[in-house]
């Protein structure tokens, strides 16, 4: 009996370490349709989902665009996403500011170049405003190491 109480303890204790918080479930939800309207060149949603300072750096290294010139750069195809699988995904909340890193790999057709494909590793950085919607801030890309 004592095992099976234990059992049923430790099971519990997993439950409640692994469950997501609201805000964490939040920002995943938030992170999966930046995921889709980078894919579906949506600049609305897009529009939406950054915050006006948002500062959206490449793994080229070249200077971060500003929200204006990254929503343009993806509706007008400069920057085009076919496809983008996310994995490795974490979340960690602190407050009202949130930390999401995952593993990007994706299919790309940017204007003017043939077919291609990035393996990348991204570094967002969101942030809950007063209405309590969370903002992207920034982002961040680097290349994987093959």
């Amino acid at each position: 009996m004592k095992r099976i109480l234990s059992l049923i303890v430790l099971c519990t204790m997993l439950n409640v370490t692994m469950a997501q918080t609201k805000d964490e479930k939040a920002v995943a939800a938030a992170t999966e349709k930046f995921r889709k309207a980078l894919v579906d060149g949506d600049g609305a949603t897009l529009n939406k989902l950054t915050d006006d300072k948002l500062t959206y750096g490449h793994s080229g290294g070249a200077t971060p665009e500003t929200k204006k010139e990254f929503i343009e750069n993806i509706v007008n195809g400069n920057s085009d996403f076919v496809t983008i699988e996310l994995t490795n995904q974490t979340v960690v909340v602190d407050g009202a500011t949130a930390v999401v890193r995952h593993r990007l790999v994706a299919s790309t057709q940017d204007k003017g170049k043939d077919p291609g494909s990035v393996d990348l590793l991204i570094l967002l950085v969101w942030h809950k405003n007063k209405a309590g919607e969370w903002k992207l801030l920034a982002r961040q890309a680097v290349k994987t190491k093959h």
